[in-house]
């Protein structure tokens, strides 16, 4: 007897019925980049589609978020001053301080994470504090990202999410929100976040590339995949409440694995030269529109469960 898979495959409505993976709009996060200024809305040169918004200016992109369905976002600042200790990443005033209050103040159901970093904030662009020959020192940085996330809990962030790759980051973050009074507000850690090749046009959107050298000393080897086992088994130790991978694409193996081996939820950064490379083919016609679909479903297909991307509002024609 010939055994007939096609007869699963026969028309739209079987097709539907035995769909193994589906993009909701829930598994979406949408990054926003703010600046400091008024009247700005300036399309991004490397990340066609994507804007520069000043606090003034987020209102439009905000009620068109939430008219679209998307109820998560994910704020990236640019300061106009920095500093070699990053000393605007945690002021009260600071631009994704006053951005979380006013997309609040915009949607109050809007549920907003944040990124703790200090690469945007630094005028070194490295993502923690110097020593004298310019290595960046671990355990001297954390207590700054600690104070970073505390400061965007004050302001009223949902959610942090720490992606500097600091050795024992999540432990101190968990301890200084702990403190504060923030025990409900959970961290989604950049787990394994690899030394990629794939963030150039977020480095020219957020200005945040390394001013010298590379990220290698911290970000993890792109050759690895035990030792982002290995990060995310010591993420969830310390207190991590999700655990990212980024790159996604290129990583689809990575988001398996940790699919595979933690129960825990998973999150993937669909980055800014993944989003690049296909917004062009697309516009330039050498892929279906639907690409886009199929490139982001892939990402769920590998376990992430939740997929920051570029992609959200273009993604929502289709679900």
């Amino acid at each position: 007897m010939i055994k007939r898979p096609r007869r699963l495959r026969h028309n739209l409505a079987m097709r539907e019925m035995v769909r193994e993976t589906t993009l909701e709009r829930r598994n979406l996060v949408y990054p926003l980049f703010v600046v400091e200024g008024e009247n700005i809305k300036e399309e991004i040169s490397s990340l066609k589609g994507i804007f520069h918004f000043s606090l003034d200016r987020l209102e439009e992109e905000i009620k068109e978020l939430v008219n679209l369905g998307i109820q998560y976002v994910i704020l990236f600042g640019i300061p106009n001053e920095k500093d070699a200790f990053g000393k605007e990443a945690y002021s009260e005033t600071g631009i994704v301080q006053e951005a979380i209050r006013k997309v609040k103040e915009i949607a109050p159901d809007m549920y907003v994470i944040t990124d703790v970093c200090m690469c945007q904030y630094t005028d070194h662009g490295h993502c923690g504090i110097l020593s004298k020959e310019g290595y960046v020192q671990n355990d001297v940085t954390l207590p700054y990202l600690a104070r970073i996330a505390v400061s965007h809990a004050k302001a009223g962030a949902d959610m942090v999410a720490p992606s500097d790759m600091m050795d024992g980051r999540v432990a101190a973050i968990r301890a200084a929100l702990d403190e504060n009074g923030f025990m409900n507000v959970p961290i989604m850690s950049y787990s394994a976040k690899y030394a990629s090749s794939f963030y150039g046009p977020f480095r020219a959107a957020a200005h945040s590339a390394p001013a010298f050298g590379d990220r290698k000393t911290y970000q993890m080897d792109i050759a690895n995949t035990d030792e982002a086992l290995r990060e995310v088994e010591l993420d969830l130790e310390e207190g991590a409440d999700i655990v990212m991978v980024k790159p996604a694409l290129s990583y689809l193996d990575i988001i398996r694995r940790v699919k595979d081996n933690f129960n825990a939820p998973i999150a993937a950064y669909n980055v800014s030269g993944e989003y690049a490379m296909i917004k062009m083919a697309v516009e330039n016609g050498l892929l279906d529109e639907k690409a886009i679909y199929e490139s982001v479903l892939s990402i769920k297909r590998a376990g992430a469960d939740i997929i920051i991307t570029y992609f959200a509002k273009e993604l929502c024609k289709w679900i």
